[in-house]
């Protein structure tokens, strides 16, 4: 019977992880030297153990000159592939120039400069590109007009409706003001709320307004009786000959 196929993860046992080193080690030594020797090549092997001692095999008898070999061979890929790589980039900046400059050509083109070196196809397709987007400016245009116009309508819808509210909450809350008979004539504007507490001031019913008497008078004392007539008269009489007014109404 053949040998299972081995599973290929870290051997645990440390002296089963020894013995397969140095079998496996032996044999890659040997598979080296064989490919040098049929194939008449070049070959060089280095090997670190897990404790870091040093196996290494050269078909040349000299691992020091392959690995200069290997080194400057590393370098030319290096600058070879460093010099593809600025062939590349150069080649793709030319082509962005190229892009570039016709760019310029097209715009002057399009301001109107730079027309004699065009043929009569090349002057009609001009034609054809600036028709289009005159018509593409044009209905641009229209749309961004007819998009204001819908704005400014729903400005005036909205201003209308908040017009309509203020005018019904004034007609619905507002209190007209009517007039209320003065006591010593005309009438005075007064609120409904004013007007309603006016009752209840004894200064605002319908009583003669009180006298106040400023200037010279006699003082007679009143003696109810047939005498108080004539006192009255004598008063009356004494005030129109001396030409005297005895108060002001207020």
């Amino acid at each position: 019977m053949g040998r299972g196929r081995v599973e290929l993860k870290r051997i645990e046992n440390k002296i089963n992880r020894q013995v397969t080193f140095s079998k496996r080690r032996g044999g890659l030594m040997k598979k080296a030297y064989e490919l040098s020797v049929l194939c008449d090549a070049e070959v060089a092997v280095i090997v670190f153990s897990s404790r870091g001692k040093l196996y290494e095999f050269s078909s040349t008898g000299s691992l020091t000159t392959t690995l200069e070999k290997y080194q400057r061979s590393s370098l030319n890929q290096l600058n070879n592939s460093v010099e593809t790589e600025t062939q590349n980039w150069y080649q793709e900046v030319s082509q962005l120039k190229a892009k570039y400059e016709s760019l310029q050509r097209s715009q002057r083109h399009l301001l109107g400069e730079d027309l004699g070196p065009l043929s009569l196809k090349e002057l009609q397709n001009l034609e054809k590109q600036l028709e289009g987007a005159l018509a593409q400016t044009r209905q641009r245009k229209s749309q961004a007009m007819a998009e204001q116009m819908e704005e400014l309508r729903r400005k005036e819808r909205h201003l209308g409706d908040v017009n309509k509210q203020l005018k019904i909450k004034q007609e619905s809350g507002g209190q007209e003001y009517r007039g209320v008979p003065c006591p010593w004539g005309g009438n005075v504007l007064m609120h409904p709320h004013h007007a309603q507490s006016s009752h209840s001031n004894p200064m605002l019913t319908d009583q003669e307004p009180p006298f106040l008497q400023i200037g010279r008078y006699q003082q007679h004392e009143y003696v109810p009786g047939e005498g108080s007539s004539s006192i009255l008269a004598n008063n009356n009489s004494t005030a129109a000959e001396n030409n005297i007014s005895y108060g002001w109404v207020l």
